[in-house]
């Protein structure tokens, strides 16, 4: 499988695409995307506006700032996503009572009503893993994220 690696240098660079760790995720994003696609187009979401309502479900409200860091997109990328899902009637925008500047995305009862829906479509068998694989696969793609945020690290010769 890994034959074209050298047993020294396990980490070396692939020969074939089929053995690129970059490549794997990106095709697995392609294929996630399209195993959604059913699910997605019976809520009548995008996956960007899907993942913005799982994040509201776990908490609601929360500051377009908050929400925008959960999600790892800018405001600039956010905003069409709530300006959406808002004329969609599953947010509601407000000012912060305690601090004027800040913005409130809080669902409404529609916003809420859709997490039943989702939940009934069963996302999770579409995976075809059980629990065990999920959250495996899950912490080591979140580790892997987390690693690859991180600044580069210097070297002892590049310090020198």
């Amino acid at each position: 499988m890994m034959q074209t690696r050298s047993k020294d240098h396990p980490f070396a660079a692939p020969v074939k695409l089929s053995e690129s760790l970059c490549f794997a995720i990106y095709s697995a994003n392609l294929a996630f995307v399209k195993a959604y696609r059913p699910i997605l187009d019976e809520l009548g979401l995008t996956y960007p506006q899907y993942v913005t309502i799982i994040a509201l479900w776990e908490r609601s409200p929360q500051a377009v700032g908050e929400l925008g860091a959960k999600l790892l997109l800018k405001t600039n990328a956010l905003t069409p996503i709530l300006n959406r899902l808002q004329l969609m009637g599953y947010l509601d925008r407000q000012r912060d009572p305690k601090d004027k500047r800040r913005i409130l995305i809080s669902l409404t009862g529609n916003g809420r009503q859709l997490r039943e829906k989702a939940l009934s479509a069963d996302s999770a068998r579409t995976m075809g893993l059980v629990l065990g694989e999920v959250l495996y696969v899950q912490e080591a793609i979140s580790k892997l994220r987390t690693n690859l945020e991180r600044p580069p690290q210097l070297t002892s010769a590049m310090r020198d």
